[in-house]
């Protein structure tokens, strides 16, 4: 196991009128952190996509060529390019041209459907979309998103640096670290995606704290293999490898014996997955004839993690760290992590709030719990997310006092660890999708044939939870015709495994409010 590092040293500064805990010495931007990347490890792989391997230097070659062509399209700090790309290295480059020209990017997940993407880019007003050749037929008509003027493609031979035309890089004035560096979409309460505003400072101290609390060193390898376009891909995968200057190798859709291989080929040692990757790498009947002596550190997060499985893997990968974390996307990931060799002895619990985040556990009147009292968690800190893009109300409702407020209950013991007692207010995790239950409701309920619609997760062994939807209908219609009809909607992991069509009224109080608890126990009911 590595010694740990010692702490970068914190002061308090002011930003975006919060005062946050930051550290002290920091590159000045995610293109900045980048840079310090290519002169450390120049010669050393980045990136491997298949059979392409790339050194550092190559890299930045490429992020270089690509900034020049979009420059020419006109794109200028503050524009907004959305990126519809699978894991492979087009992502990262465009990340990094991105930064490099303080355009703000717009990550979009692959699986989304039409009107997801439509409402994504509408909302931002990018005015450039890069996406998979694939994925065509799921794009915006062009009267669908007036304000996007570009459009390139992307596929196994079409690239992001491909533009022999874009001429020299026009120099361009520094980013400033609170200024944005991507807005990721997450589902809110109302069933609209909120676009949370990434900072480059808030991200460059997400990546820091990753570092210092798994205790990475030079030169790391990991393996992509939770989405590119997600908090937890962009931060501890791709620009955590950026800020280690080590190498990421590229998976396109997960698949527990491609990973095994490729980690012992590439040497693998640091990785993050949700639960039921660890647990679907170990069901491979060959899993302990795999030379993985080189995987020192494993993170988790998304779902809780089984105890057997714990046990299962500290039994046949003996020296693997294994680190839970706890964040969001409003936290840019990151916000509490378990320190290494701790989560034998405190399986209930999540870890210690990473050294630049103020956590708190506060009750109903906005008053700080002591230790063991059932709160709400509340976070604090440079990688909190100052805003919501042009939402002001969600803004207000969710961050108070530079805080932003969970909704997850949880308590804190005598010495700053953390449990989390319950998830978000009708979430489910779904293999660490994070999917609200509203979002999935109102896709139901646009159907002509539905009353009312409620959405429950319910426990799977592999995935943690699955998705069903109880339905009142106002005339005949079949299950297959209603998950049809939300997968032309939603994105496939959030269409219900099941959908029971009920010949009553869903449960409700005297307000009106559906009640998820009477849903779950009708479930448990009949199961």
């Amino acid at each position: 196991m590595n010694a740990p590092l010692p702490s970068p040293r914190l002061r308090h500064e002011i930003h975006h009128n919060r005062m946050v805990r930051c550290y002290a010495s920091r590159p000045v931007d995610v293109f900045a952190m980048f840079e310090t990347a290519v002169t450390r490890a120049a010669g050393e792989t980045a990136a491997v996509d298949g059979d392409d391997r790339v050194t550092y230097t190559a890299l930045a070659q490429r992020v270089a060529v690509c900034a020049a062509a979009w420059q020419r399209l006109g794109l200028r700090a503050g524009d907004r390019a959305a990126l519809l790309l699978d894991n492979r290295i087009d992502f990262l480059v465009a990340l990094l041209a991105a930064a490099r020209l303080g355009v703000i990017a717009v990550p979009l997940n692959i699986r989304q459907k039409r009107p997801e993407t439509a409402y994504a880019l509408n909302d931002s007003g990018a005015v450039l979309l890069v996406y998979e050749r694939s994925l065509s037929g799921e794009l915006p008509l062009t009267d669908e998103v007036p304000e996007l003027h570009h459009r390139l493609i992307v596929d196994d031979t079409t690239h992001v640096w491909d533009d022999g035309h874009a001429g020299a890089l026009v120099d361009t004035a520094p980013v400033g670290e609170d200024e944005p560096f991507c807005i990721l979409y997450t589902s809110g309460t109302t069933g609209l995606p909120k676009g949370a505003v990434l900072t480059h400072l808030g991200t460059v101290s997400s990546c820091m704290a990753a570092h210092e609390h798994l205790g990475l060193q030079h030169g790391e390898t990991t393996i992509l293999c939770v989405p590119a376009s997600h908090v937890t891909g962009i931060i501890l995968e791709l620009l955590l490898m950026v800020r280690v200057a080590g190498k990421t190798v590229f998976q396109r859709g997960f698949k527990a014996r491609r990973f095994l291989e490729e980690a012992a080929a590439e040497r693998m040692s640091y990785v993050i997955m949700v639960p039921a990757m660890y647990t679907l790498c170990l069901m491979d009947a060959d899993y302990d004839k795999f030379g993985l002596a080189n995987w020192r550190v494993g993170a988790y997060g998304g779902a809780p993690m089984p105890d057997a499985l714990l046990e299962d893997l500290a039994r046949r990968q003996r020296g693997l760290a294994l680190h839970n974390i706890y964040g969001a996307t409003e936290t840019t990931s990151p916000a509490v992590i378990m320190p290494a060799g701790e989560g034998f002895s405190r399986r209930t619990q999540v870890g210690r709030a990473v050294s630049c985040c103020d956590l708190l556990v506060m009750d109903e009147a906005g008053r700080e719990l002591p230790p063991g009292e059932q709160g709400e968690i509340w976070m604090a800190g440079p990688m909190v997310i100052p805003r919501y893009w042009n939402n002001s109300k969600a803004t207000e409702e969710n961050f108070l006092g530079g805080y932003w407020k969970s909704g997850d209950i949880g308590t804190l013991d005598q010495a700053g660890y953390l449990r989390v007692h319950d998830r978000k207010k009708d979430m489910i995790n779904r293999g660490g999708f994070k999917i609200y239950s509203v979002e999935v409701e109102n896709a139901l309920m646009a159907h002509p044939a539905v009353l009312e619609a409620g959405v429950i997760g319910v426990p799977c062994p592999v995935l943690g939870e699955r998705v069903k939807a109880y339905a009142v209908l106002r005339e005949p219609a079949s299950e297959a015709a209603l998950r049809n009809h939300c997968a032309e909607r939603l994105s496939d992991y959030k269409v219900p495994d099941r959908i029971v069509i009920l010949d009553q009224a869903l449960p409700r109080n005297a307000n009106g409010k559906l009640l998820k608890t009477a849903l779950r126990a009708l479930d448990e009911a009949v199961s």
